[in-house]
């Protein structure tokens, strides 16, 4: 189902494939996508909490949306997630959050989306999270907010802008031009609907990754911004019932990241476990 229609209906009205879960104390997060050569390509956190570091994956599917192929996509030092696609200037690029290397690096794939080099670093008012971008009127736009501290995260909405993908970039002379926990948060891919800006955000009002709410963005320009928020999507029926954290355009289709959140005795262990130091990052 396109973006469009789950935004204009506030849910999802059509069957919803869902993938297979992951091992114990695993999870798949961050879904985003690319159609090529009749296959999606769906490119995503995976996250271990016995380490508690995130890589990224790619899975292959047909059509049919039967799985062919699954490959470790991009690992660094640090933890990845959000790992956003795109074509520009004749090429593929992944923008990946990294907070936790201190900054925002531009990732440029060097073969078959499966060569991801680092192109550049984005520097910016601070270390964004969740970075979005968006190509607007011959401008690339770029949606994030701050790791300064765990509210700035969840509640502070920052803008920048530049002319050329690589930078250099200028940062909006209002940030933050929103902070408000409900809709600051980028959650996926922007749209133009109904010739309005749509950014999905994540309502953080109660949890974070609660719901998934669109954005609308009315003015954008180098001195002003104006935007208001829209009513949270539906959750889907069924075992993810505990928040919405990202939704992505990807052609007629649209991917979701929802969760549960299960408390057990395993868990437990598995914290001692790792402040023992008996996990570490491979």
């Amino acid at each position: 189902m396109p973006v469009q229609g789950i935004i204009c209906a506030g849910r999802i009205d059509a069957p919803i494939h869902w993938f297979d879960e992951e091992p114990a104390f695993q999870f798949l997060a961050d879904p985003f996508g690319w159609q090529q050569d009749d296959r999606l390509h769906v490119f995503a956190e995976h996250y271990d909490y016995r380490t508690r570091h995130g890589t990224i994956e790619t899975l292959v599917f047909d059509r049919a949306m039967h799985l062919l192929d699954r490959r470790l996509c991009l690992r660094e030092d640090w933890h990845l997630s959000y790992p956003q696609v795109f074509a520009a200037d004749g090429a593929m690029w992944m923008l990946p959050e990294a907070h936790k290397s201190g900054g925002l690096t531009l990732y440029r794939d060097h073969g078959d989306l499966t060569d991801w080099r680092p192109e550049c670093r984005i520097r910016l008012d601070g270390v964004p999270v969740d970075a979005t971008i968006l190509r607007l009127a011959d401008r690339w736009w770029l949606f994030y907010s701050p790791a300064t501290s765990k509210a700035t995260k969840l509640s502070h909405l920052h803008v920048a802008w530049a002319d050329e993908l690589t930078g250099p970039w200028t940062c909006h002379r209002q940030n933050p031009v929103r902070t408000d926990y409900r809709s600051s948060r980028p959650g996926g891919t922007p749209a133009i609907i109904n010739g309005r800006i749509m950014l999905p955000v994540q309502d953080c009002a109660t949890t974070y990754g609660g719901a998934v709410r669109p954005l609308w963005i009315d003015r954008l320009d180098e001195g002003s911004f104006a935007a208001e928020m829209g009513d949270a999507l539906a959750l889907p029926t069924g075992a993810y019932h505990d928040g919405m954290h990202t939704l992505s355009a990807c052609g007629d289709m649209t991917l979701i990241d929802v969760k549960r959140v299960d408390a057990s005795v395993a868990g437990l262990a598995l914290d001692l476990r790792r402040m023992l130091g008996e996990y570490r990052a491979g």
